[in-house]
């Protein structure tokens, strides 16, 4: 089973004024986990092969004949079973957060069937350090580069929401009655955007955590056959990075905005 991550990242229109030209791109990665023990107590066969080198996936069939090629699929990146966390993070999603930080948004999201590896995939697992996701490294590395880059001429805001769309209802997962249903808006400044959605301010990364995982208490979830969690819904948390910098020039404060959009799919 495989799990296809998606990242986009696209300037925001201060961002436009502030920066050379970036190329709007979406990437497609693939990432095939290892065979489960039931797989392996069944008898199943392992039918896929990873070329890190060419980006390609290959795909043969057991009870075709031999001199058959198996089927090949080429992707902007590929990870194969013994594939570690934190190499995904830095090839994958690490120059997506990098773009957040300059002020571009961006979008990163896993998608695949259930029992494919989304979740482990996008969070992980607390201990030990290496086996965390993208989403608990992404904390990590927006707030070491706060730290190391925070001045007096330059300073920072990270907000945080999170939201999640159920039965085509949109639903606020941080707020007191997560069951109301919002509102869709669009304006010209700001674009698309939730009325009354919740936003916190968060300085830390176990603030930003706590954020989440409160969130996650109010999700729509219900059992299926490979997983007795399964999230019904879909979910978006996003992380909006505020940089205000001083010009040396006007003595002006400038201020770029960057917003980082992880999602959950059902």
């Amino acid at each position: 089973l495989t799990t296809y991550i998606y990242t986009h990242t696209h300037t925001h229109s201060t961002a436009r004024k502030l920066a050379n030209k970036k190329s709007e791109t979406v990437c497609v990665v693939v990432r095939c986990r290892p065979m489960s023990s039931k797989e392996k107590q069944d008898g199943r066969e392992k039918v896929v092969e990873i070329d890190r080198k060419t980006c390609q996936i290959f795909l043969k069939d057991p009870n075709a004949d031999r001199r058959t090629d198996p089927k090949s699929f080429t992707f902007d990146n590929v990870y194969g079973a013994n594939t570690v966390q934190k190499n995904l993070y830095d090839e994958t999603a690490a120059p997506i957060v990098d773009a957040a930080m300059e002020g571009y948004n961006g979008t990163i999201f896993a998608y695949g069937q259930t029992g494919a590896g989304k979740t482990f995939t996008m969070e992980g697992v607390p201990d030990p350090p290496e086996l965390r996701g993208i989403i608990p490294n992404t904390f990590r590395h927006i707030f070491q580069n706060i730290s190391m880059n925070k001045t007096k001429e330059k300073q920072f805001l990270v907000r945080a929401s999170y939201l999640e769309i159920y039965n085509e209802e949109i639903r606020d997962l941080l707020a007191k009655d997560p069951k109301n249903r919002l509102d869709l808006k669009e304006n010209v400044d700001s674009g698309v955007y939730v009325k009354d959605l919740t936003s916190f301010v968060v300085k830390s990364v176990s603030e930003i955590d706590h954020v989440m995982q409160s969130g996650k208490k109010n999700r729509s979830v219900g059992s299926t056959l490979m997983n007795q969690t399964s999230s019904r819904s879909h979910s978006i948390f996003t992380i909006t990075i505020e940089t205000s910098e001083m010009d040396q020039d006007d003595g002006e404060a400038h201020i770029r905005v960057g917003k980082l959009n992880m999602v959950d799919l059902a």
